[in-house]
């Protein structure tokens, strides 16, 4: 089990809420380290989101209970009512995230009972408020996340894999069952990268300065995530038609295998051309040997033609698996281009923190 940074602010928020609502001689503290397990998020920008929607469900969830209990009293079909209301008043505003602490903020308030039932009720509010706000600091101020760091490491390490495996594959080396179970493994990752993407994105800059860089950035992180979802279909369809592949005609074969080793290459280069560590005109003097889409595609399709005349053998699947090295193909030429313009422009803006946990 992995201990991350989440799990590590959650309990720090919760020690924090427990201590601020002592210190303040707050009432029932519980509720504020209750609150602020439900504010903990994993960006700042969501966790800012989160505080205001929860403030918003714990004024809703008090107002209710208050009026409900001035109305009706404390019995326990009103405490049921009350939870029914508030889940269909918070859903018509939009609020469902925060249902759970309206509810939690209800039930606090409509469990008290006696004649001071109105100051303990502003009480109980206080202290949850204060464990969501607990949270929010948390959030800023301890281990900050740093998405881009995250995100090019996963895209990285991730391609590495996609990488290695694809080389397998097109020499059929690879082993059946373990390459299916490598291949969910890596829609997984894939999918983690789009969410750490999202997040990166989600992050808001104060400067005009920051918020151009940042822009260039997600440029190129989104189309770094493109180019390695296009290598990951080449890799299932080299899996999905790999008895295709076998029956091939051996110089086929090697074609296929070398225009593969090529692109793989030039994908390792493009993300230490991006780093620094590979000068561009190094890249760019033997780019000619890398890209040369139109003249592969007709080689190909002379091959198809003659040996279909020879043997036996479907080109259908055959074309799939040309069609997703082409998509491949272009995918890099794109992020090339991306990448050359940067180093060029703003040379300065690739992250010192990549380069030193990378590479």
């Amino acid at each position: 089990m992995r201990l991350g940074a989440r799990i590590l602010k959650t309990g720090v928020a919760i020690v924090l809420a427990l201590f601020i609502a002592e210190l303040l001689k707050l009432p029932t503290t519980v509720f504020a380290g209750i609150a602020a397990i439900f504010a903990i998020q994993p960006s700042i920008y969501r966790s800012y989101l989160r505080i205001v929607e929860q403030i918003q469900g714990n004024i809703i969830g008090a107002i209710i209970a208050v009026t409900f209990v001035l109305i009706f009293g404390h019995q326990l079909i009103i405490i049921g009512l009350a939870a029914v209301v508030i889940i269909l008043l918070m859903n018509k505003l939009g609020l469902e995230k925060s249902i759970s602490m309206a509810l939690v903020m209800m039930i606090a308030i409509m469990e008290i009972k006696g004649d001071e039932f109105l100051s303990f009720a502003l009480l109980r509010f206080f202290t949850i408020v204060v464990g969501v706000l607990s949270a929010f600091l948390v959030n800023l101020l301890f281990m900050p996340p740093k998405y881009e760091t995250k995100l090019f490491q996963s895209i990285h390490e991730t391609q590495d894999e996609i990488i290695r495996w694809t080389r397998l594959a097109g020499r059929q080396a690879s082993e059946h069952i373990a390459t299916k179970k490598s291949i969910k493994k890596l829609k997984d990752r894939l999918t983690e990268i789009d969410q750490t993407y999202l997040f990166f994105k989600e992050e808001r800059s104060y400067f005009k300065k920051i918020t151009r860089t940042k822009t260039r950035k997600l440029v190129i992180y989104r189309q770094m995530i493109a180019t390695s979802r296009s290598s990951y279909e080449v890799l299932k369809k080299l899996h999905q038609y790999e008895n295709e592949l076998i029956n091939l005609p051996e110089h086929f074969r090697i074609m296929v295998q070398e225009r593969l080793d090529i692109l793989l290459t030039f994908h390792e280069q493009l993300h230490l051309k991006f780093v620094g560590k590979l000068k561009a005109e190094n890249l760019e003097s033997n780019l000619e040997n890398y890209i040369q889409r139109h003249e592969v595609m007709e080689i190909f399709a002379k091959e198809i033609s003659v040996t279909k005349e020879i043997e036996d053998f479907s080109t259908y699947h055959l074309l799939h698996i040309l069609s997703a090295i082409l998509n491949y193909e272009e995918q890099l030429e794109h992020l090339d281009k991306l990448i050359t313009y940067i180093q060029k422009n703003h040379e300065s803006e690739v992250s010192k923190e990549i380069q030193e946990d990378i590479y």
